[in-house]
C-alpha cells in the first residue's frame, strides 16, 4: 500500500491491487457532458457529497469545461463557481481536487481546503506548481501539446508513447524544481487532449507504459470522444464504454479513475476484483430484498 502526499498533510491510500475513485462535480454550466444540471453551489456540494457516499475517495471540482467552442472564463468568474463549492465540501471533510489551468484559480481553491490541483494543461502556467509547493498540495500532471481551450491535433514525429512519457518526465522534474515532492506528483496521459480517438485509443492500450515515470497514474477516460467515436454514443449514453476503458485502466495499474458515474464504477470493480481471485466469503449470498424489483401497483 502506498500513498499520496497531500495539502493540510493527509494522505491518500494507493492499493496497487485496485484503482480509488475521483469523482466529478463540474461547476461549470458549458460542460460538454452535464452543463446544466447542477445550477448552483447547493446542487454541485450536494452531488459531491453524493459521490464520496457512493464510494469517491476524493471529488474533483471544475469551474471551466475544457470545449474549444468558448472563450477561456475569467480567473474571478472561475473562483467565483469554485471557491464556494470547494470550501464547503472541504469543511465536510472530503478530499477535494480543482480542476484548472489557472494558478489565480489554483491558490484560492488551495487557500480554502482543496487538496489537489488537476492540471489539463501540461503545466502551462509554472505558478501553478508553486502554488502547489507553497500549499503542499498534490498536482496532477498532464500530457497535452495544445495550448488551454484551443483544438488541435498535432502530429507526433517520434512514437506517441514515447512522446507522452518524455512530455510528463520533463513536466514532473520542473514541478520538483519548482518545490512540488515528487511523493505529491501524479500523472495523466490526457486522453483526448490533442489527440485523435485512435491515439487515444492506442495510449489506453500501452498505459502500463506510463509507470516508467514512477508516478501513479490518473485515468480521466469517462464519456470522453474516444469512446464516443467507438460507440457512436453522446456523453450520457458512454457508461458501458467507459466502464471497458475503467477496466483496462485497473488492468494497467492506474491508481486514480476520474469518473462521472460513481456507482456503477463501484460496483464493475467489486464484481471485475471478484472474478479476478479477490477472495470471496464462502457464505456469501444476496439480501431478499434485492432479488426482484419490488411490485409498482397501478392504481384503476
Amino acid at each position: 500500500m502506498t500513498a499520496l502526499a497531500l495539502g493540510g498533510g493527509r494522505r491518500l491510500a494507493l492499493d496497487p491491487d485496485g484503482p480509488v475513485l475521483m469523482g466529478i462535480v463540474n461547476a461549470s454550466p458549458e460542460s460538454f457532458s452535464d452543463g446544466g444540471l447542477l445550477p448552483d453551489a447547493d446542487a454541485q456540494v450536494a452531488h459531491g457529497l453524493r459521490l464520496v457516499a457512493e464510494g469517491a475517495a476524493l471529488v474533483d471540482v471544475g469551474g471551466e469545461s475544457g470545449v474549444t467552442h468558448r472563450p477561456p472564463v475569467t480567473p474571478a468568474e472561475e473562483i467565483r463557481r469554485v471557491v464556494p463549492v470547494v470550501e464547503r465540501l472541504a469543511d465536510a471533510g472530503v478530499t477535494v481536487s480543482v480542476d484548472t489551468w489557472k494558478s489565480p484559480v489554483a491558490r484560492a481553491a488551495l487557500t480554502v481546503g482543496a487538496a489537489i490541483v488537476n492540471d489539463p494543461s501540461g503545466l502551462s502556467d509554472f505558478e501553478l506548481a508553486s502554488a502547489c509547493a507553497e500549499h503542499g498540495a498534490a498536482l496532477v500532471v498532464t500530457h497535452t501539446r495544445a495550448a488551454p481551450k484551443v483544438k488541435g491535433f498535432p502530429s507526433y514525429d517520434e512514437d506517441l508513447m514515447a512522446e507522452v512519457i518524455a512530455f510528463l518526465g520533463a513536466r514532473v522534474r520542473a514541478a520538483e524544481r519548482l518545490g512540488v515532492a515528487a511523493e505529491r506528483i501524479v500523472v495523466d496521459p490526457g486522453l483526448d487532449l490533442a489527440k485523435t480517438p485512435a491515439q487515444s485509443v492506442e495510449l489506453l492500450r500501452r498505459l502500463g507504459e506510463l509507470h516508467e515515470l514512477g508516478r501513479p497514474i490518473l485515468l480521466a477516460a469517462s464519456r470522453k470522444d474516444f469512446v464516443g467515436a467507438l460507440t457512436a454514443r453522446p456523453p450520457a449514453g458512454r457508461l458501458a464504454g467507459t466502464l471497458a476503458a475503467l477496466d483496462v485502466g485497473a488492468s494497467a495499474a492506474a491508481a486514480i479513475l476520474r469518473v462521472h458515474e460513481v456507482a456503477p464504477a463501484v460496483d464493475f470493480l467489486a464484481v471485475r476484483a471478484a472474478l479476478r481471485g479477490e477472495p470471496v466469503h464462502p457464505g456469501l449470498e444476496l439480501e431478499e430484498q434485492l432479488r426482484r424489483e419490488p411490485v409498482r401497483l397501478r392504481l384503476a
